[in-house]
């Protein structure tokens, strides 16, 4: 049976995107169906496929897993030739903690800055709470790049990559600066075919979400 990845709008969803671009990077085949959110029939369908009733949702033969990370953990088990986290035992407990950080965590960042594919990179303000947040994870991709050589954060691309893929998405939409390896590292996640994929759907979805415009009624858009 197919692998069904139930996602939400490509522009927006950051957390349809991590398993997503794990799941392409990876080369695990799946199809996909998008459900836009905030749409008055999004909930009911969603609920359909989750008791949480949200997006991202993984469908892999009568097995409904939903939440990005235990989605990402699901088909590291499933597909361990994939690689989804390091061989080394240190090293993959050192990705599983930032993983658990960022899922957890970080909620003035994602707040201040939501992800927005088609928005033109602009500097936004950021609050005191916000740069707390920046300077945190500069210093973890700082650490995690030192460690293991990049191009990303343990080597090669794992899970803790696509945990923090819409991370990399709003640093570099609201131009926030980090450090000159840091920036290397987004470059790279930024030159996936996956990610370019990614972002040539979202910059063609019809759906506008007004609470995540910050120039709304204006909405500054990409061509695509």
């Amino acid at each position: 049976m197919t692998l069904m990845l139930i996602i939400g709008n490509k522009n927006y969803s950051s957390w349809s995107f991590r398993p997503w671009i794990a799941m392409k990077t990876a080369g695990i085949a799946f199809a996909e169906r998008v459900i836009p959110l905030y749409d008055p029939d999004s909930k009911p369908a969603l609920l359909g496929f989750s008791p949480a009733g949200k997006v991202p949702v993984l469908l892999d033969d009568g097995v409904h897993v939903w939440e990005s990370l235990a989605i990402l953990d699901h088909l590291a088990e499933r597909y361990p030739a994939a690689g989804l986290w390091p061989e080394d035992q240190r090293a993959r407990a050192h990705a599983r903690s930032i993983a658990c950080e960022m899922h957890a965590g970080f909620v003035p960042l994602r707040r201040h800055c939501p992800m927005n594919f088609w928005r033109p990179v602009k500097r936004r303000e950021l609050t005191e709470e916000v740069v707390a947040d920046v300077r945190r994870i500069d210093a973890m991709w700082g650490e995690c790049l030192e460690r293991h050589g990049g191009p990303f954060l343990f080597g090669r691309f794992t899970a803790a990559d696509a945990m923090y893929a819409p991370v990399v998405s709003r640093f570099h939409t609201y131009d926030i600066p980090v450090g000159a390896a840091e920036r290397a590292y987004m470059d790279a996640m930024m030159a996936l075919p996956a990610w370019a994929e990614w972002k040539r759907a979202a910059l063609t979805e019809p759906w506008v979400l007004p609470h995540v415009e910050l120039d709304w009624p204006t909405v500054l858009k990409e061509p695509a």
